[in-house]
């Protein structure tokens, strides 16, 4: 990680997914020395699966601590390393926060998984129509604030982030009406951390931008 500068002895089994990119920007955006180990559903995972059960990405190991699912380690990172906070501090902001997180899963990863692994062509358009349709509707949030909903980079935007990073590669195109969005895409592309995470693969992306 480009940006790393606190010490640690992490190593993140990581892949190109929007799991662990996400994992890989709050960890930029704390500076955290981190050994990325690239892992490639081809490769031979038996003693992957020693580490994590489930053979899932991202998996993160910290001494003796193994964890897995991004959102856990995304906010045990957050809480060992609390410079610069990514979740609020009060309980009830706080929880507002894992509520926007977790429908940021529900609404958009659903509807990505049905464009990435559906056969039907039809069905592929309708889940990019749906996407985009559902950006639409909440457009008045990127136009008030510089990040979701706040003045300054939180956890939200680190799930928000490698999902318009990759609607290139997904087939999805935002209308010109869409320009609140795209300007917080270009304000989120433009961190440091967000560059900083990026894998050879993601990169290619966006490679003709």
């Amino acid at each position: 990680m480009a940006l790393a500068s606190k010490r640690s002895v992490m190593t993140l089994y990581s892949s190109s997914d929007i799991d662990s990119h996400r994992t890989r920007i709050v960890l930029a955006e704390k500076g955290i020395l981190v050994d990325v180990i690239e892992v490639d559903r081809h490769d031979d995972l038996s003693n992957f699966h020693e580490i994590n059960p489930y053979g899932t990405t991202p998996t993160l190991v910290d001494r003796d601590l193994k964890l897995y699912k991004s959102r856990i380690i995304m906010e045990y990172l957050d809480e060992r390393f609390p410079h610069p906070p990514l979740l609020p501090v009060y309980p009830i902001a706080r929880a507002e926060s894992r509520l926007q997180m977790y429908r940021v899963e529900q609404d958009w990863h659903e509807l990505i998984k049905k464009i990435q692994t559906n056969q039907s062509p039809q069905e592929i358009e309708a889940a990019r129509l749906a996407l985009v349709e559902s950006f639409m509707k909440i457009m008045p949030v990127f136009s008030s604030y510089d990040y979701f909903m706040h003045d300054d980079f939180s956890m939200i935007d680190c799930c928000i982030a490698p999902i318009l990073w990759r609607l290139p590669k997904l087939g999805v195109q935002l209308p010109a009406s869409a320009k609140s969005l795209l300007n917080y895409a270009e304000r989120l592309f433009e961190r440091d951390s967000f560059q900083a995470s990026l894998t050879e693969t993601e990169r290619e992306f966006r490679s003709n931008d």
